[in-house]
């Protein structure tokens, strides 16, 4: 039975406790993008922990099982989603390909590496999904490859009214093994951030992009 509320929580701790992913409310990261977030995510964290990444791929597999039912080919994106893709397609006995950021500039000029056959149902494989443009792009260019996919799935969210438009206007589904919202509720519970710092986290989570800047005129 695939419990999700458990699982949302299980893979919270998890990603706490082994500082895959690291709050600091006080003392935000800045990302690529330029935006100031308290959060940090690497799940890459979780492959060398053995535990932790067999419960990864487990859940991953039930959860592509629970939402999509039977499939084709498990496909990773680059690079964060090849080795949970492979695990995961491992888990399920099934194929296993990847799409790079952008084709090769070289040799095939590939864009999707590994064996696909025009037609296959295929479930894309993120770690994390933020506004979910790059997990996207790897949609499109299986669709574009003659696939047919039937929805993606990753490790996290953060939960972004973007990425559920972003989803929707693309016409694909996706679910995650937790969530932001989750993860907060874990991390105060549990101390790994102090309740007067809920508030502020909660309101990086409805404007990301603007939130940086409130923080500063408050300092």
């Amino acid at each position: 039975m695939y419990n999700k509320s458990d699982i949302e929580l299980k893979v919270a701790e998890f990603l706490l406790q082994i500082k895959a992913i690291k709050l600091q409310p006080n003392n935000p990261f800045t990302w690529a993008s330029g935006w100031k977030s308290p959060i940090y995510c690497d799940n890459r964290i979780t492959l060398s922990h053995p535990s932790v990444r067999t419960y990864i791929r487990q859940k991953l597999s039930q959860l592509i099982q629970e939402e999509f039912g039977s499939v084709d080919l498990i496909a990773g994106v680059a690079t964060a989603g090849i080795p949970q893709g492979a695990l995961v397609a491992q888990e399920l006995g099934l194929p296993f390909a990847y799409v790079r950021s952008k084709a090769k500039e070289h040799g095939t000029g590939s864009l999707i590496e590994g064996e696909i056959v025009e037609g296959q149902r295929v479930v894309v494989i993120e770690d994390l999904i933020s506004t979910g443009k790059s997990s996207l792009q790897a949609v499109d260019a299986l669709r574009n490859a003659g696939l047919s996919v039937a929805g993606l799935v990753a490790i996290f969210t953060y939960g972004f009214d973007q990425a559920d438009e972003n989803f929707a206007a693309a016409k694909c589904r996706y679910a995650t093994l937790s969530n932001y919202n989750t993860l907060i509720e874990y991390a105060a519970e549990h101390s790994f951030i102090a309740q007067k710092d809920v508030d502020l986290l909660t309101q990086w989570r409805r404007n990301p992009s603007e939130w940086g800047k409130q923080l500063e005129q408050l300092t």
